[in-house]
């Protein structure tokens, strides 16, 4: 039986074993430093989701607003729980989660070269928009 319910900072480990699993790059010197994700952890607009099978993270997804719109970062299923549902489930009670503080825009952000990514929000209802483009500014290459 799998169930979703918030992350703890002592999922840190496995959550980042998971994102290998999954193939997700992961910036260990940036974002994805260990007090980074604690630090968002504690602070009042994020909603990071596991997904357990028997105890086990199967799953993540690290979800964030900004008070008027929620952002849908790092869906992660382990290659051998695929196909069954996970990410669906993370990604609505995301979705629940943040309509329960008034949030009703979702967003995510999906690299071009991610088809199977890009199906599968279309396939939950997402709108792909192309009339938009991504900026960044980083500090470093690494964060």
């Amino acid at each position: 039986m799998i169930e979703i319910r918030m992350m703890h900072p002592e999922d840190f480990e496995s959550l980042v074993s998971l994102w290998a699993d999954a193939g997700l790059d992961s910036r260990p010197n940036g974002r994805d430093r260990r007090d980074r994700i604690e630090q968002e952890l504690a602070g009042p607009c994020s909603v990071f989701l596991v997904a357990e099978d028997e105890e086990r993270i199967i799953g993540s997804v690290l979800g964030t607003h900004d008070g008027r719109k929620g952002w849908i970062n790092r869906l992660a299923v382990a290659p051998s729980h695929r196909k069954r549902g996970v990410a669906r489930a993370l990604v609505e009670a995301v979705e629940a989660r943040l309509d329960e503080i008034g949030i009703e825009i979702v967003t995510c952000l999906v690299e071009n070269w991610n088809v199977e990514s890009k199906a599968f929000f279309r396939a939950i209802g997402f709108v792909e928009h192309d009339d938009c483009t991504y900026f960044s500014k980083r500090r470093r290459p690494d964060v």
